[in-house]
C-alpha cells in the first residue's frame, strides 16, 4: 500500500463536513435521550456488546461483552447495567470508568443487521444485592458496570450488510487459523504454544463464569 499525501488529510470539521455534505434529516434527528421500546427490545435480544471507553490520558480500549442473550438488564429509561464476569484481570476497561466515566456500547443481535448504539456514563457496583440479579450456575459476577443513558440510536445495515457478518458459508474453518496458544507464543517470548493452548482451553472450561 503506497503512502498518502498529507495534503490530502482532513484536519478540521469544516473540511470534514465539505467533504462529506450534510446528513439526511433522519441520520441527524434519530439520536433520542433515553430507551424506547425499540431500544429495550434490542438490548433483551442481544447476547454480545462492545464497551468502549477512554482513559486519563486519551489511551482507548474496546472490550468485547458477552452471554446469553438479556444478559444486560434495563433498570429503566436511563440505566442499563452489564455483568463484568471472571476475565484476564487486566481491567482496561473498568481502569478507564474509574478515572473517566464516559462510555459507548454496540449491541448486535445474531441475524440482525441493524446495531444498536448507547452512550453514557459509568459505574461499577460491588452491591451484593445487585450481583445476585446476575447470579449464573450459583456464581457471581465480579462486578457490575451501571451505565446512565444520555444518548441513544439505531445505526443502520450497511457495514453488516457489505461484511455478510451472519452468512455462515463465508466463515472460516477454525482449524485454518492458529489457536489462541500459537498466536500467543509467537508474541511473547518464552511461551510453549501446546501448553499456553492447554491453559486458555481449561480457563474457557472452568472459568467461563
Amino acid at each position: 500500500m503506497s503512502e498518502h499525501s498529507t495534503n490530502h488529510v482532513i484536519s478540521s470539521v469544516e473540511a470534514l463536513r465539505a467533504h462529506y455534505g450534510t446528513p439526511t434529516t433522519i441520520a441527524r434527528d434519530k439520536v433520542i435521550a433515553q430507551l424506547d421500546k425499540h431500544s429495550c427490545r434490542f438490548i433483551k435480544h442481544s447476547p454480545f456488546l462492545i464497551l468502549s471507553s477512554v482513559g486519563p490520558s486519551g489511551n482507548m480500549d474496546a472490550s468485547p461483552r458477552g452471554d446469553r442473550a438479556g444478559f444486560v438488564q434495563v433498570r429503566d429509561s436511563h440505566t442499563i447495567m452489564i455483568p463484568d464476569r471472571l476475565g484476564n484481570k487486566r481491567v482496561d476497561s473498568l481502569q478507564n470508568i474509574v478515572t473517566n466515566p464516559g462510555v459507548g456500547l454496540l449491541f448486535l443481535v445474531p441475524g440482525v443487521n441493524e446495531t444498536l448504539r448507547v452512550n453514557g456514563t459509568a459505574q461499577i457496583s460491588t452491591d451484593p444485592s445487585l450481583l445476585e440479579c446476575f447470579k449464573v450456575r450459583d456464581r457471581l459476577p465480579v462486578s457490575v458496570i451501571v451505565v446512565t443513558v444520555s444518548e441513544v440510536f439505531l445505526h443502520c445495515a450497511k457495514a453488516l450488510v457489505r461484511s455478510a457478518l451472519w452468512d455462515s458459508s463465508l466463515h472460516i474453518d477454525r482449524s485454518d487459523f492458529p489457536t489462541m496458544g500459537q498466536m500467543l507464543s509467537d508474541q511473547i517470548s518464552g511461551l510453549d504454544a501446546i501448553e499456553t493452548e492447554r491453559h486458555v482451553q481449561d480457563s474457557m472450561r472452568n472459568r467461563l463464569y
